[in-house]
């Protein structure tokens, strides 16, 4: 890749030209999260969406995420640096597998993890996140059954929370799916006293032996307000960058130097510099998938209002 001198501030030249705004995950290269305008969760960056100004909205995440912000902004060119940073949790189920489960129980609402594609999306009443699960649930419990795709994990957990029995799909995060139970009890020896936070995407055996379940907005907020100095951090491991700007005065390890998301380390300074400079790989959503996903999305933040 050329450019590499100076590139961050090229990158903001460039994004004054075009009227851009970055976003990024939470999961980004450390990098790309120190020039993005708005680093956060799913949940965050689904609100952010919805109040983008700019004309072009460049995604630094994986591929359903600048779908998200596509379908939120029918108007915007919305670009992913690279249009292989794709999610394998995304992948395991289709829009079809999906109309297949829904013809098996007639009279279910379809709750979808917001970690899936704009025809999952479509299919779903609504959508929900790491954050919202529960309460997203809890909004359908007079339905005769509830759906929940992709995420067997989360949807354990929403379950879990509220009391309700969900119809799961078989579907997980391999990224999180690495963590074992095994790993806490050998970070908790390595640091003994440290507060143990991990992702509800985790199996339930790494959630149970942990002291607090959490998406990476909710550790934002959970690292300010505890006491605590030092934390355990069972999710992928560029969080710990955003959990140090979050409370500097405070430690936080990985549970594992294994929980690398590597679709999210595919967007690099260089791709992120390349797709303002050539406005490459923008993302579009078919209208009549767009407008149907759209609502699911609406009906979630409504429910997380």
């Amino acid at each position: 890749m050329p450019v590499q001198d100076g590139i961050a501030e090229r990158i903001a030249e460039l994004k004054a030209r075009r009227h851009a705004v970055i976003l990024a995950h939470n999961y980004q290269r450390r990098e790309v999260q120190e020039i993005a305008d708005f680093t956060g969760d799913s949940l965050e960056l689904s609100r952010r969406a919805t109040e983008i100004e700019a004309e072009v909205v460049v995604f630094c995440g994986v591929h359903f995420m600048a779908e998200t912000a596509a379908i939120l902004n029918p108007g915007r060119t919305v670009l992913i640096p690279d249009p292989e940073a794709g999610c394998p949790m995304a992948d395991m189920i289709t829009g079809e597998q999906l109309r297949d489960l829904k013809a098996r129980h007639p009279g279910a609402r379809t709750i979808c993890y917001v970690n899936s594609t704009a025809e999952v999306k479509a299919e779903s009443d609504c959508c929900c996140t790491s954050a919202n699960a529960a309460r997203v649930v809890q909004a359908y419990a007079d339905a005769p059954e509830i759906l929940f795709v992709p995420d067997k994990y989360l949807g354990q957990f929403a379950a879990e929370q509220t009391g309700i029995p969900l119809v799961l799909w078989d579907g997980f995060c391999p990224t999180h799916a690495r963590l074992l139970e095994s790993d806490i009890t050998a970070a908790r020896e390595a640091h003994p006293g440290a507060v143990v936070m991990c992702h509800p995407e985790c199996t339930k055996p790494v959630r149970d032996a942990s002291d607090a379940v959490l998406s990476t907005g909710q550790m934002c907020r959970f690292v300010r307000e505890d006491p605590a100095r030092e934390f355990i951090v069972g999710t992928e491991l560029d969080m710990v960058h955003r959990l140090r700007l979050e409370a500097p005065g405070k430690v936080f390890h990985p549970i594992s130097s294994r929980c690398i998301c590597p679709n999210m380390k595919k967007i690099t300074l260089a791709k992120v510099f390349l797709a303002l400079e050539r406005l490459q790989y923008r993302v579009t959503v078919p209208e009549a998938i767009r407008g149907r996903a759209e609502a699911a999305i609406r009906a979630m933040l409504e429910v997380a209002a």
